[in-house]
């Protein structure tokens, strides 16, 4: 196990109970018991008690729950909700959701189809962000606006359409959001990191460790 110091990101890395593969702690799921016995993610990694840690993969949480690693891994009864790996998910977006709200607040994001072309030709734009239900044609001009800027300016620009319409409207203030960009800063930047996680948890998985689930538990507990 690796030796422990403070739990922040720039701490140890830790031991994962699904892959038993050890990454940092912003690559990974930090769970804990409550008093009463209810397993609960614990996103911000402040939550009091022993933690144990899964990678950041919907498809490792599930494989925890199937192999009753939390409870192994706990050494005590857990109470699993079953619709845990969509719950994660929901407080992901939320978290995501919430730090675009600050792009808006600190001037670094603009909306509607207009001012996001016009951001795509003069500003210093880190995303474009296009609501789950945006119209195909209007999603195929503003990538054909960004594909010729990149001819004279290659720096990556994130496409990000991992929200509805209701989520952009919310997070930005407007009404009826379907396209936005996002200009560098730190705000932006924070959001790309919400978004990053929230697009790792429901990337697929692959090597997962072949265990039976009544294998004997190696804890990963902070």
């Amino acid at each position: 196990m690796a030796q422990r110091r403070e739990e922040d990101d720039r701490g140890p890395e830790r031991l994962c109970i699904v892959t038993r593969n050890a990454r940092p702690p912003a690559e990974m799921l930090r769970f804990v018991a409550a008093p009463d016995g209810r397993l609960t993610p614990d996103l911000k990694r402040k939550l009091p008690g022993r933690g144990v840690w899964v990678t950041l993969s919907a498809e490792l949480v599930a494989q925890a729950i199937k192999r009753k690693a939390f409870a192994r891994s706990l050494k005590q009864p857990v109470e699993v909700s079953p619709g845990l790996v969509g719950e994660i998910d929901a407080l992901l977006v939320k978290d995501a959701i919430q730090a675009l709200s600050f792009t808006s607040k600190a001037g670094e994001a603009v909306t509607g189809f207009t001012k996001v072309e016009s951001a795509i030709n003069r500003a210093n734009i880190v995303a474009l962000l296009h609501a789950k239900d945006a119209a195909p044609d209007g999603v195929r001009k503003i990538g054909q606006m960004l594909r010729r800027r990149q001819l004279t300016d290659p720096r990556p620009v994130h496409v990000i359409d991992a929200f509805d319409s209701d989520d952009l409207s919310l997070a930005l203030g407007g009404v009826h959001v379907i396209h936005a960009a996002l200009e560098a800063g730190p705000a932006s930047t924070g959001f790309l990191a919400c978004w990053g996680r929230l697009n790792a948890y429901r990337a697929a998985t692959a090597n997962v460790a072949e265990l039976p689930t009544d294998q004997p538990g190696d804890t990963a507990p902070d």
